[in-house]
């Protein structure tokens, strides 16, 4: 069954295909005229080992935790679901 979690740059990623998730990095986020935008958060998703398969997920703290969220969230249920 695929289960599809919209990413916050508007691509879809199927959560049932994920095959790892790094640990959250931080950054330092900055504009074009060099202005100081806060932390950066980031997290690479892989839906297998080739680097063609695999998408860094950026935004903010609450973009990145809730793509996240949904991925982890959605197979607690699924597995429970099963049992």
């Amino acid at each position: 069954m695929q289960r599809w979690i919209k990413l916050p740059d508007g691509r879809f990623v199927d959560a049932g295909a994920i095959a790892y998730i790094s640990r959250p990095e931080t950054y330092a986020r900055i504009d074009e005229d060099g202005n100081d935008l806060g932390i950066g958060y980031s997290v690479n998703i892989g839906t297998g080992i080739p680097r063609e398969t695999q998408i860094t997920v950026t935004g903010s703290k609450d973009e990145v935790f809730a793509v996240l969220r949904a991925i982890l969230g959605g197979t607690q249920a699924a597995a429970a679901a099963a049992e």
